[in-house]
């Protein structure tokens, strides 16, 4: 054998899988080193977002209004949360509160433990039943869900964006086989309803005109039964909830992501115009959804929505960007550009180095996140080989 045979034989080093697969290792490596820490230091338990679900769970098992400010900042503040940061309370709708009811049962930080692990266990589910949704290529380029940025920011911070996630990936398994559990696997989706609008305008009228009434009833099962837990709870926890969102601020609170950012450089006192954004991009979906009716696919189109949801949500923060993985690993799957899968593999990194850098979550330099995503979706499908997918770029835009 020549050299030059014995060069050829040798297998190259495919450049992008090598960087996913470095990106992967020091994201999970952060994650996995900060998930150890949280349970021998309550301050950074406390810091984190999980405290306001701990502290409504402690309220909820004592019966307690989970929405009183001073029951809360007691019970936060005296975990460790610093002054500074007013009360925080779980913005998510009552009938969510079934899920953080067991945090009430244990002490914040062996609470944030197990709430962070149940996260990032979401998460690598998620993945992995879109992993093998794709076929099971076996390559590494699933190790990009797995670390992806916003996504690990949940397990982090202690958000429930993930759950979302989860409950959209079990729709998008479970739509055909089974409906009922599929439309029951919704509810984890209304945890974060303000991020599902134009999707779910789409949603019901499919499920009208397929008449696909089983996931409507599953749907329907869920959202009733957590909302029977809750009012077994406190009859009253819908108005005090209502309350409290009355007075928390918000149309005051600056929250990182474009469709505030337009309406504070457009007119700040006005607050509906966060609530355009969903309705335009509502119009956008029922009329991308139309003509493709009699073929819909929730697979080949559904991402599409979700991004879209994602884009024209009233609000949204860093973290919520976790819900487009279903759609990046459908264009990481379909590219044929590995300079693409490179670029989103340390845009995704980006965010966890901006954390570590000390910037905060509420920084203006966290805008570039959603559009990312969006953008780099709508390229990898213009990248795309016929011969690798059904869908052409034309179906993705």
């Amino acid at each position: 054998m020549t050299s030059s045979d014995a060069n050829a034989a040798k297998p190259r080093i495919d450049f992008a899988e090598f960087s996913i697969a470095t990106v992967a290792g020091l994201a999970l490596a952060f994650t996995a080193m900060f998930l150890c820490v949280v349970p021998l230091a309550g301050k950074i338990a406390a810091s984190r977002d999980f405290v306001c679900f701990w502290a409504t769970g402690q309220q909820l098992i004592h019966h307690a209004n989970p929405y009183d400010a001073a029951s809360m900042k007691r019970i936060e503040q005296s975990a460790g949360l610093a002054k500074g940061y007013g009360v925080l309370y779980m913005r998510n709708p009552p009938y969510a509160l079934p899920i953080v009811l067991a945090l009430g049962l244990v002490g914040l930080r062996i609470g944030a433990f197990l709430w962070s692990v149940a996260i990032f266990a979401c998460l690598v589910t998620s993945v992995l039943i879109l992993w093998r949704m794709h076929g099971k290529p076996r390559n590494h380029l699933h190790w990009i869900g797995l670390s992806f940025g916003p996504a690990l920011l949940c397990a982090i911070m202690g958000q429930t964006t993930v759950f979302a996630l989860l409950g959209y990936v079990l729709f998008l398994y479970l739509q055909r086989t089974h409906p009922f559990l599929a439309g029951m696997a919704l509810w984890f989706c209304t945890l974060k309803p303000h991020l599902f609008i134009p999707f779910a305008a789409v949603l019901l009228v499919w499920t009208l005109i397929s008449r696909s009434y089983r996931i409507l009833l599953g749907a329907a099962v869920a959202l009733v039964a957590s909302c029977a837990i809750v009012y077994l709870l406190d009859p009253t926890i819908w108005a005090n909830y209502a309350q409290m969102m009355r007075s928390a601020g918000l149309e005051t609170e600056y929250i990182p992501c474009i469709v505030v950012a337009l309406r504070l450089w457009l007119r700040p006192s006005a607050v509906w115009l966060q609530y355009l954004a969903p309705l335009l991009g509502s119009v956008w979906a029922l009329a991308y959804f139309w003509p493709r009716r009699n073929v819909w696919d929730w697979e080949k189109y559904g991402n599409l929505l979700v991004l879209v949801s994602l884009v024209a949500a009233p609000y949204s923060w860093v973290y919520d960007g976790g819900l487009a993985i279903p759609a990046l690993m459908q264009g990481i799957y379909r590219t044929r550009s590995r300079p693409m899968l490179v670029i989103l593999a340390f845009a995704s990194l980006a965010i966890l180095v901006e954390l570590v850098s000390g910037i905060m979550i509420i920084s203006p330099l966290f805008l570039w996140t959603v559009p990312a995503w969006f953008a780099w979706y709508l390229l990898a499908c213009a990248t795309t080989g016929q011969s690798q997918t059904r869908q052409t770029p034309e179906d993705a835009v």
